[in-house]
């Protein structure tokens, strides 16, 4: 026999004209996050979705779908004739299989089918003396009640559940456009592309590696840190570019103290350029105002300032360790805590500029090469498509 799971949406809800192309990328982004479990099957109605599995496949369905944006909650539901003593029954039914006695309850009743003749409040007083007559040794508490029972009355039936899990919420991924992420292997950067996929951005990440000072390992880092967030987003585009050369003409060339602010510049010269043949809207980096000396208010205006693409910073508010409890949660920060250098760390001055001025950057910058530098570097670019994790 199967179990039936009804899945709750949040802000898709509000979307008005554009409500049925956001609900459609939300049943199509649960569909792929489900794919593989045989016997599966996921129901598209008004409002709801529904997906229909083996009792012994619920684990895996409820840990795959608390990855599937958009949704708020989720919840095992018996489905109930549409009469007043049916819904008696079937909530008769399923609150008896979790509460004990002398604990506390209460009814919630939505009543979507406004032509069901009872209203919703009295709905949920009629089941609540219902269940109170025929289970004696519970109580009702209406303020925190230990379990809520909900009754949700649609236009063929009723749905009864006796609890709820949260979902991640946001918005589908794939209804926002296209975003590439700057990533490297710290903390930081993938908790901003878990933002951005939140908000329904479809992702592209692109890092910048600089053999032989930086390994392969540290390479293999970045892609597992992406394959967390393909359980999260589908399938990412990891775009790898070799930055060694650049590196070492700002060395050679430029005054230590603007080593990190010109290299940004040139990291954001070549993810725009990029972002343009990939048909990306807007990077996204995982800066955090006063971290570190590239992210005073003046760094962050001298670096963005080579690029005409918006620069969206999911983490501009944050301190360190919301960060990190972030990346905790989602599952990246033992990943990103690996020892393996990136090229963000590769020739760091001692004391690097903390407010760097624009006529001083731009005369670091006269001696350069710029658009050569940055189309070479963009030719070494090799691309891998990452996928989640299938043991996940």
């Amino acid at each position: 026999m199967k179990q039936l799971l009804l899945l709750r949406y949040g802000e898709v809800g509000l979307k008005g004209r554009n409500r049925r192309y956001f609900e459609n990328v939300l049943a199509g982004n649960i569909k792929k996050a489900l794919w593989g479990l045989e016997n599966c099957r996921v129901l598209q109605g008004h409002g709801r979705n529904f997906v229909e599995a083996p009792p012994e496949q619920m684990p895996v369905v409820l840990e795959r779908l608390q990855k599937v944006f958009g949704l708020v909650s989720f919840s095992p539901v018996a489905v109930s004739g549409l009469s007043l003593a049916d819904i008696k029954e079937t909530a008769l039914r399923e609150l008896a299989k979790t509460a004990r006695p002398g604990e506390s309850f209460k009814v919630e009743t939505k009543r979507a089918n406004k032509r069901f003749p009872v209203k919703s409040p009295e709905v949920s007083r009629e089941v609540g003396a219902y269940l109170l007559a025929h289970l004696p040794h519970l109580k009702v508490d209406v303020h925190a009640p230990l379990h809520r029972l909900a009754v949700e009355i649609r236009d063929r039936e009723a749905y009864i559940s006796a609890g709820s899990l949260p979902g991640p919420g946001g918005l589908p991924v794939g209804v926002s456009g296209r975003g590439l992420l700057l990533i490297s292997g710290g903390i930081d950067s993938p908790v901003a592309g878990y933002l951005a996929l939140k908000r329904g951005v479809t992702l592209e990440a692109l890092h910048f590696h600089s053999p032989p000072f930086t390994s392969a390992r540290a390479r293999e880092k970045v892609v597992d840190l992406c394959r967390v967030l393909a359980g999260y987003g589908g399938r990412i585009m990891l775009h790898t570019a070799r930055f060694t050369e650049i590196q070492k003409e700002l060395r050679l060339k430029c005054p230590d103290r603007l080593q990190v602010t010109l290299m940004r510049r040139m990291m954001f010269r070549v993810a725009e350029r990029l972002a343009a043949k990939r048909r990306a809207l807007a990077l996204f980096t995982g800066e955090n105002l006063g971290q570190v000396a590239s992210q005073t208010m003046e760094s962050l205006a001298v670096i963005e300032s080579v690029t005409n693409m918006p620069v969206l910073r999911p983490l501009i508010g944050f301190d360190k360790e919301e960060i990190v409890t972030l990346a905790r949660r989602i599952g990246s920060f033992e990943t990103s805590i690996r020892p393996y250098e990136d090229c963000c760390t590769v020739f760091l001055p001692d004391f690097p500029a903390i407010r760097p001025r624009p006529d001083e950057v731009e005369k670091a910058e006269a001696g350069l090469e710029v658009e050569s530098l940055v189309a070479a570097c963009l030719e070494t670019v090799d691309r891998q498509e990452v996928t989640p994790d299938p043991a996940l």
